[in-house]
């Protein structure tokens, strides 16, 4: 991967620089605070990677506890290389749902905790966070800059209002980052899930998956992918975690490389945990659960601003049928 001249992304991404070239994809980092103010917190740069042209489908993706955008870049390059273009959103990740949830009596704990992150409401919940740090407005307020920016590159097909077109895009993540984009999908429509070695979320004193794990998806099973790494300290919940999404057992791959020699991930106290987006043989996994770009077809945008949108969290229990959520 080389550095690629400058070119700068104007107006309120004038702060971001290229980071990147490899294969045709150019990668480009944008501090959130710069693409909107009110955002004070949480504020690593956001990568976004540009694989595919004006019509290309769009992943996002959500990094663990305490990770930055950019050292999923590797990882992600390699997705982009499937003709997808991606962004790696910096959001609000600490504390982490695992070190909250698990003391809390309430059942429903991990769906509010998540709920806040991604859309800064859900009334009472165990943290708390700016509406403008929500996931969804991060996202939303990074695709209308680039918009503005990149007036040709398409991204307001990703919009609807004031809300991403959930129902246009491949939402992923790792860990707590993956629970993220796990409620996303059961509570919205989306493209594709992909999921690596997350959500194990939990209650009660013998550590049963929460309840929000089992309820209908809006987003239809076909299109759930996830992993893990057989080693990982938390594989058995992950596995409960998985059973009780209803991922199709033949969408869940079983990772069980070694650590690559010298891997600095040996002092970590869970290291196959990360060694899933960091370790370059799983690159034709990734590409398998991923799948190509050209495989998706951007539908028109809405012809009204905010009928795609379910901003009270009721689709899942309607239908699990595309047809039922698309625009």
């Amino acid at each position: 991967m080389r550095l690629k001249a400058v070119l700068p992304l104007l107006l309120v991404l004038s702060v971001a620089v290229p980071a990147a070239r490899a294969q045709g994809v150019q990668a480009f980092m944008a501090q959130p605070s710069k693409v909107d103010p009110a955002v004070t917190q949480f504020d690593d740069q956001n990568v976004i990677l540009l694989g595919g042209g004006k019509h290309a489908p769009l992943v996002v993706f959500f990094t663990g506890t305490g990770g930055k955008p950019e050292w999923s870049i590797p990882f992600l390059t390699v997705i982009a290389e499937q003709g997808y273009n991606v962004i790696a959103l910096a959001y609000d990740d600490a504390p982490s749902v695992s070190a909250v949830c698990p003391q809390d009596p309430d059942p429903d704990c991990s769906r509010k905790f998540r709920q806040m992150r991604i859309y800064g409401t859900g009334g009472p919940a165990p943290v708390s966070n700016p509406v403008a740090e929500s996931i969804q407005v991060r996202l939303a307020e990074l695709l209308r800059a680039l918009a503005r920016s990149q007036p040709d590159a398409g991204w307001d097909a990703f919009l609807n209002g004031d809300a991403p077109r959930w129902d246009q895009i491949v939402v992923s993540g790792l860990s707590q980052g993956a629970g993220m984009a796990a409620l996303i999908a059961k509570q919205t429509l989306t493209r594709r899930v992909v999921l690596f070695s997350s959500p194990w979320d939990v209650t009660g004193p013998d550590h049963h998956p929460a309840p929000w794990l089992s309820e209908p998806s809006a987003t239809p099973m076909d299109r759930w992918f996830a992993e893990y790494h057989r080693q990982e300290r938390t594989a058995p919940l992950i596995v409960a975690g998985y059973a009780a999404l209803g991922v199709p057992p033949d969408h869940i791959l079983v990772f069980d490389n070694a650590l690559p020699p010298g891997s600095p991930l040996s002092g970590s106290d869970n290291p196959y945990h990360l060694s899933t987006i960091e370790d370059p043989a799983y690159a034709d996994r990734w590409r398998q659960m991923f799948g190509q770009a050209a495989d998706f077809e951007l539908n028109p945008a809405p012809a009204h601003p905010g009928e795609c949108r379910d901003p009270d969290h009721k689709a899942q229990g309607l239908s699990n049928s595309a047809e039922d959520f698309s625009c």
